[in-house]
């Protein structure tokens, strides 16, 4: 058996051999045409890709021959006589009859064993050198772009005459982008191009005729001088702005044409916030992380290091403090659209309760020499503060409620009568509960009012007060009703409630007293006819609601709504007058025209008439010149000035939303001046530049997913 073992792992051996010696013709040649296109960087990394391709395949085809092709292929011979298989059987699981046959076939295997090996194809292994071969040598030979192809032996360019004169027999334009946008050198046989600005261009031309010296004209003026080397004419410019240009020689070039170059400025990157989804955050109590993340794109790439600018804002009120930190953010992901990310530790910054921490994400492109730079939008972390901290921990226990609205005079009426109707079913005991609280309503009102003539505020809780107890004079305080005009009164009397600590009701007065003079001379606000600038009437009727309101209130508490009904209609009556009494009415009169003279009819005389000039701005009118020349292009017999048009495009070209298509069709009538076409092309292209833009409405935009699903969620309810 260890001779039958050595055989098939020669015969392994020679199959990989074989694969190698097959496919390394092809990886070569793979290797060298990619030397020509891409360079010798390129070659190596797509040589060192093709081997590992090769070995890889090489040993794949030889593990093909397992177990299973040995016993096939000793089966082929006679000595194995159809029982390669007994040779790998455990001889435990064997009969004696093919107990005696395996050991007969393994000594019969050991004393000559078989040639497993394949055979060298050596048709195949020369045709697979000889193709990779000649790939290779075509590939290397070949010329690389750029290069111009030798002059054939014994042929000469003639020199250009009038007789003879020069046209243009084969162009080539080459194209390298600056290095930082990553675009390959590209060589094109079209003069029309497309490129990025700051690209550099070189041009290489042969004419069928020499001429004595030529040149490309651009329509701004500026030429671009052309040198003869060898039989070519080459130049060289740097793209900066679109232009159009065209082909001068002397002698002049038979069919000249004009060529358009647009050039494509770099646009600086953008950055868009992916976390958080919104510019101000609320932080949470006990946060102590921020994450962001960023999204920047660029058409040529983004810098892989960006700056995370963080500002942190601590105080509050006018002592405010601001703190700044930059910190490097390394992106992921492809050069044209990096991912940035960030979690701050809110501890490491300092920021603490009621600071807010603002990012803002910088990043640049990889133009050279100058790198454009986009910010992302300020992003605020507000932290609240200890105040709202400790209103949020009591939020479970402290009962949150509504402002109180106050009840107005109507309302205490409509909820007395409520009240009354509601007797039968109610016990006495919740019938004097309801109405002594619509007379707490009542009492509220009636302090409201009470400011109004510059009375002080109730102090603490006082009993209710009872029948007997009633005041015959007013006692006011403050409320409001729901018209807006003692609000505006309101505002008008300017009054505080503040204590004073005046002298106790029971105290004595003293003739000459410091404090009876404080309290006589030193708050005037606590008398009513000098607290407030209500005229005397109106201040009569207030007092007057007010009593009437006193008296609702006592009946009110002691659960009697019959007897407040009256005193509360009066009342509302008294506030009524006192809105009315502060209005302010105008009579309604027409406009009292001046009367017509009649002998002025018909005469024409515009004598002491104003000034009717409309105010709008005229836009302004356009250049006579230009205007002129879009007449001449009109009449075939005319010249039109092109020069005249040229400077008037040069001086406004930022102004024009296509130029070189007007540049052009000006430079086509000039290369041909009698072309009607050309004549009829430039007045219109002259015509669009001189139109005044019509006013259009403007187009809604398309509403987002979100918006879109809320449309047709409103579309689904109709």
């Amino acid at each position: 058996m260890n001779r039958v073992h050595e055989a098939w792992q020669r015969a392994r051996r020679r199959q990989w051999w074989l694969t190698v010696a097959l496919s390394l013709p092809l990886a070569l040649a793979i290797t060298a045409i990619a030397a020509r296109l891409a360079g010798i960087n390129i070659a190596s990394v797509v040589l060192f890709a093709t081997l590992l391709v090769v070995a890889g395949a090489a040993t794949w085809r030889a593990r093909r021959l397992d177990r299973h092709w040995l016993v096939r292929q000793l089966d082929t011979h006679a000595i194995a006589q159809d029982s390669a298989d007994l040779l790998f059987a455990d001889i435990a699981t064997l009969n004696p009859l093919q107990q005696r046959q395996q050991a007969r076939i393994t000594a019969a295997l050991q004393a000559s064993p078989p040639e497993l090996r394949a055979a060298w194809p050596t048709r195949w292994l020369a045709l697979s050198w000889f193709s990779g071969a000649l790939v290779a040598v075509l590939a290397v030979g070949w010329p690389a772009p750029g290069t111009s192809l030798p002059d054939l032996p014994g042929r000469t360019t003639p020199t250009a005459s009038a007789a003879q004169p020069p046209s243009l027999q084969s162009s080539r334009l080459q194209i390298r982008a600056p290095a930082y946008t990553g675009q390959p050198l590209r060589t094109q046989t079209a003069l029309d191009a497309k490129v990025v600005q700051g690209s550099a261009l070189d041009w290489s031309l042969r004419f069928s005729a020499q001429p004595s010296t030529a040149a490309l004209q651009l329509h701004d003026g500026t030429r671009i001088a052309l040198r003869r080397d060898g039989e070519q004419w080459v130049a060289q410019w740097k793209a900066a702005k679109p232009t159009l240009y065209r082909i001068v020689t002397e002698p002049a070039l038979t069919a000249p044409r004009l060529y358009r170059l647009d050039v494509v400025p770099d646009r600086p990157p953008t950055v868009r916030v992916i976390a958080p989804d919104r510019t101000l955050v609320l932080a949470t109590p006990g946060q102590r992380q921020w994450t962001l993340q960023f999204e920047a794109s660029d058409d040529f790439g983004v810098a892989a290091q960006a700056e995370l600018h963080l500002t942190l804002a601590q105080g509050s009120g006018e002592n405010i403090t601001f703190r700044e930190q930059r910190i490097a953010l390394t992106g992921t992901g492809p050069a044209t659209q990096r991912r940035f990310a960030r979690t701050l530790d809110l501890a490491a910054l300092g920021a603490g309760p009621g600071n807010d921490v603002i990012a803002q994400l910088q990043v640049r492109d990889n133009r050279t020499p100058t790198a454009q730079t986009a910010q992302s939008t300020s992003l605020i972390l507000r932290l609240p503060s200890e105040e709202q901290i400790l209103g949020t921990d009591m939020e479970g226990m402290v009962k949150k409620t509504l402002p109180a609205y106050f009840r107005s005079q109507r309302q205490i009426i409509i909820d007395a009568e409520a009240l009354i109707k509601l007797r039968r079913q109610l016990p006495a005991d919740e019938f004097v509960k309801r109405s002594d609280a619509i007379g707490v309503d009542q009492r509220i009102l009636r302090l409201r009012y009470g400011q109004f003539l510059g009375e002080e505020s109730e102090g603490g809780a006082k009993p209710p007060p009872t029948s007997d107890s009633l005041p015959t004079s007013d006692t006011p305080a403050a409320d409001h009703d729901d018209d807006r005009e003692h609000e505006a009164t309101s505002a008008q009397s300017g009054h505080d409630d503040h204590d004073h600590g005046a002298a106790k009701a029971d105290s004595v007065p003293v003739f000459g007293a410091a404090t009876d003079v404080l309290s006589e001379y030193g708050h005037t606000h606590d008398h009513a006819e000098a607290a407030t600038l209500l005229d005397p009437q109106t201040r009569a009727i207030l007092k007057a609601a007010l009593d009437q309101m006193w008296s609702s209130e006592g009946e009110l508490r002691q659960g009697r709504p019959e007897r407040a009904l009256p005193f509360a209609y009066k009342a509302l009556a008294f506030i009524k007058q006192v809105q009315q009494a502060e209005r302010i009415y105008l009579a309604r009169v027409g406009p009292e025209l001046p009367p017509i003279d009649e002998s002025r009819r018909m005469t024409g005389d515009r004598t002491d008439l104003g000034n009717r000039t409309s105010t709008l701005t005229p836009e302004k009118a356009p250049d006579p010149a230009i205007v002129a020349v879009w007449q001449q292009l009109a009449d075939s017999g005319t010249t039109p000035d092109l020069d005249a048009l040229s400077q008037w495009l040069g001086r406004h070209q930022s102004q024009l939303s296509d130029p070189l298509s007007l540049a052009a069709a000006v430079e086509e009538l000039r290369l041909a001046p009698d072309c009607a076409s050309c004549r009829t092309t430039l007045r219109a292209q002259l015509w669009r530049a001189l139109l005044r833009p019509l006013p259009q409405v403007e187009r809604r935009s398309a509403p987002d997913p979100m918006a879109q699903r809320y449309l047709d969620a409103m579309e689904d309810t109709r």
